[in-house]
């Protein structure tokens, strides 16, 4: 009898030991998971990641941010879309950015020997159009007719991109047009032509599909045209790395190469 009482006392010691240490290693256990859960939230993407784009971009970016949050929950996409110069400009004086997106490999070039990028990655290549008024007013059929002093043509700033690329096609095409007005952007220059305050108006191929029914295309013969690249780069003073990171390779794989080409953009 003795001894069962022993051993029940014994029991009863165990069980209150056990209670006593799981009471006490609880709070460090829960922490422990706890904390874990923090730091793999952490080691995700999340936040908001910041892009500076050339505005050519502005209808495929929207739709890629947009999916880019949707399959990063957490996430915001903040655009600045502007002249690929500017943005370059901009990023060089320190602006906060994540990602640069460039509508030309000279611009791209500048960021990255500031130190601002130390690499870079083509994504799309893209070609001019000449766009019109739906109507045409000045029967224009082919790039000499911009040559024309009585057709009213838009341009963007020589320092733009789009600017340089079609002075390239002029060269191409033995022509010297004079602008009526000079866009900061190529949307500048096609908002001009949407608002039939020019008759003619150099820009993207993608823009003039974007456009839709707001504008009428020209093409330019292949012999005539130029193209222009486009590098992306998650830039080295990113405020959130692991968001420029993610950006950039959404951009690059099939998601993101799909929704390029359905605006127009040739593969690179």
């Amino acid at each position: 009898m003795k001894r069962l009482l022993v051993t029940v006392a014994a029991v009863a010691a165990l069980t209150l030991a056990a209670a006593c240490g799981s009471s006490d290693d609880n709070p460090s256990g829960s922490g422990s998971s706890s904390g874990a859960s923090a730091s793999a939230s952490s080691g995700g993407v999340s936040g908001t990641v910041t892009v500076f784009a050339a505005a050519s971009l502005t209808g495929s970016f929207s739709t890629l941010g947009k999916q880019f949050e949707a399959a990063h929950p957490g996430t915001t996409v903040k655009f600045n879309f502007g002249a690929s110069s500017s943005l370059a400009e901009n990023i060089n004086q320190g602006a906060p950015a994540d990602v640069f997106a460039s509508a030309s490999p000279t611009n791209m070039q500048q960021v990255v020997d500031a130190g601002g990028a130390s690499d870079s990655k083509t994504f799309a290549n893209n070609v001019m159009e000449i766009a019109v008024p739906p109507d045409n007013p000045a029967n224009v059929t082919q790039v000499t007719d911009l040559a024309k002093s009585s057709v009213k043509v838009a341009l963007c700033q020589p320092e733009v991109p789009c600017g340089k690329v079609a002075q390239e096609v002029f060269k191409k095409a033995n022509v010297t047009v004079k602008p009526v007005t000079q866009g900061a952007d190529v949307k500048a220059v096609l908002t001009t032509v949407q608002l039939g305050e020019v008759d003619a108006g150099m820009v993207y191929q993608t823009d003039v599909q974007a456009a839709g029914t707001k504008v009428k295309g020209i093409v330019i013969p292949a012999d005539q045209n130029a193209s222009t690249s486009y590098p992306i780069a998650a830039l080295t003073k990113a405020p959130n790395t692991a968001g420029a990171a993610a950006f950039v390779d959404y951009v690059l794989s099939p998601d993101g190469e799909k929704v390029l080409s359905q605006a127009g953009f040739a593969a690179p």
